[in-house]
């Protein structure tokens, strides 16, 4: 701002213009430009007291004094709304403003003093306020720009490491870690071990409008959380409030925080090798103690100190158990009342065969979810694929019947049928290298006895076993749906009756 009251002053205490110049910081031009208008308008020093500089200004030079009362003035809140708008710009609204009031007979301003009034009033629009925050209410979270580097031990390569940083906005006590990747699993982690680094938890979170914090679906008004960063908001018992998009000013202290640990982290180890990600966060750590423990500038104490003494008293406490991260996907439960996850098979009750679940994964559980309740919960499991883990309640009850047969049992009821029916059953039972592998056939064996008589099945496995000393299931099945055996009871009278009835020569024949 022009200092029209000095130039004023010097002016009547007699000072030459160069002299006027170097004490104002201003040219030559300038400090005759206002002697002349201060002429004009018969203005000299002293000045009246009650003269403000604003109104000095106003009165000197201020374009809004040579604007004419009867000029129509521009419609401020609409031109700002319109701004926002792709493609519309001051010159476009200054041309449909012309036209206005061209069709109204009033008269326009120029161009130039449209966007001067334009320009005044973004200003008003972009008054920042101070907003004193309460210890222990709010944590604001956020990726520093400049990555550290990482070298390979086995390639030699060069990787980058992402530096992740949670201020407390009161005391602007830190917390800084080094991931791979700034990918959901290290977001997660990061604030997890912020939490415990910090020893309790802020009531506000304060984030930036990344992909794993929000979901982008709309206007800052409507964004949505990402589902497992409100899981984590849930667990920890805090509330979620991400920044507006391009609006630093919505957590300055992260934004300042981030230019620090660049400066006093980032670039102090910026001659060091690390090759390792722990071995890289354990030197940022030690960096980090210095840089919460440095003393401020402008007030007493240090991060450290402000933090201890007023603000960790006030953090709620950390849940029981450390949050653990979830992924989700949509599985379709399959006609063995089972669904795959990463090669293993979990077991849902049997009433949502073919019905689309969600499954939440963690580390150590998987839950499965049916509109939003659960229906099912397992421990994961390890090792080799194709494992199942299956609770006897989700089972048919013909299927849960299953389960409570084994070999021995098999071989007793097959006793009670016969011989030869305990040997196709103890054959079938030791035909494989686990017995368990063999249920399946002894289970359908059982189930075909149901249909025929113990006589006839008993016919059928000593005619299979006449053809080879380990009958499958299928072959006695044939046998008993193609009626080619009959049970022994009724071919032993068969046999009495065909040699009563027989063709015989009595003594009558050999008489003739």
């Amino acid at each position: 701002m022009t200092k029209y009251r000095e130039i004023i002053r010097l002016t009547g205490l007699g000072f030459s213009q160069r002299n006027i110049m170097a004490s104002c910081g201003v040219s030559q031009k300038t400090v005759v430009k206002v002697q002349k208008r201060a002429r004009e308008l018969n203005i000299s020093w002293p000045l009246d007291e009650s003269m403000t500089d604003t109104e000095l200004q106003k009165l000197m030079f201020s374009k809004e004094s040579k604007v004419s009362a009867s000029k129509k003035m521009p419609d401020y809140a609409y031109i700002r709304k319109e701004l926002l708008r792709n493609g519309v710009t001051k010159k476009l609204l200054w041309t449909e403003y012309i036209e206005d009031c061209r069709a109204n007979g009033e008269e326009p301003l120029m161009y130039s003093q449209f966007c001067y009034h334009i320009q005044q009033d973004e200003q008003k629009h972009r008054a920042t306020m101070h907003i004193n925050r309460k210890p222990g209410e709010q944590v604001e979270v956020d990726w520093a720009g400049d990555p550290a580097t990482i070298i390979d031990p086995d390639t030699g390569e060069i990787l980058k490491s992402y530096i992740f940083v949670g201020v407390m906005t009161y005391s602007q006590y830190a917390y800084v870690e080094a991931f791979l990747d700034m990918k959901q699993r290290s977001w997660i982690n990061a604030h997890v071990h912020m939490y415990e680094y910090f020893g309790g938890v802020a009531r506000i979170l304060v984030p930036d409008n990344c992909k794993t914090a929000v979901i982008h679906n709309g206007g800052w008004k409507d964004q949505q959380i990402n589902e497992t960063y409100q899981e984590l908001a849930e667990h920890y018992c805090t509330a979620i409030i991400p920044a507006r998009v391009r609006a630093p000013k919505d957590k300055p202290n992260a934004e300042g925080t981030v230019g620090n640990i660049s400066t006093w982290i980032t670039a102090a180890l910026r001659d060091e090798q690390f090759f390792s990600l722990a071995e890289l966060n354990r030197a940022i750590k030690d960096k980090l103690e210095l840089f919460n423990q440095r003393l401020f500038q402008k007030k007493e104490g240090s991060r450290r100190s402000l933090f201890l003494e007023e603000e960790k008293p006030l953090l709620a406490p950390l849940p029981a158990t450390r949050f653990e991260l979830s992924d989700w996907k949509t599985a379709t439960v399959q006609f063995n009342y089972h669904i795959s996850v990463d090669g293993m098979l979990y077991s849902v009750p049997y009433e949502y065969i073919k019905k689309k679940v969600d499954v939440k994964i963690t580390d150590t559980t998987i839950e499965i979810f049916y509109n939003h309740n659960r229906i099912a919960s397992h421990r994961r499991l390890k090792g080799r694929p194709g494992k199942y883990s299956t609770v006897t309640e989700h089972m048919p009850e013909d299927h849960q019947k299953y389960l409570e047969w084994n070999g021995d049992r098999f071989r007793k009821w097959a006793e009670r049928i016969g011989i030869n029916t305990y040997t196709v059953v103890n054959a079938i039972l030791t035909s494989k290298r686990v017995e368990q592998q063999t249920y399946r056939s002894c289970m359908g064996l059982l189930k075909l006895a149901e249909k025929y008589s113990d006589a006839l099945f008993e016919a059928a496995c000593k005619k299979a076993l006449s053809y080879t000393a380990s009958p499958s299931y299928k072959s006695i099945k044939n046998i008993l749906v193609t009626g080619s055996v009959k049970p022994e009871s009724e071919t032993t009278e068969s046999k009495t009756t065909h040699k009563a009835h027989g063709i015989t020569r009595g003594a009558d024949y050999y008489r003739r």
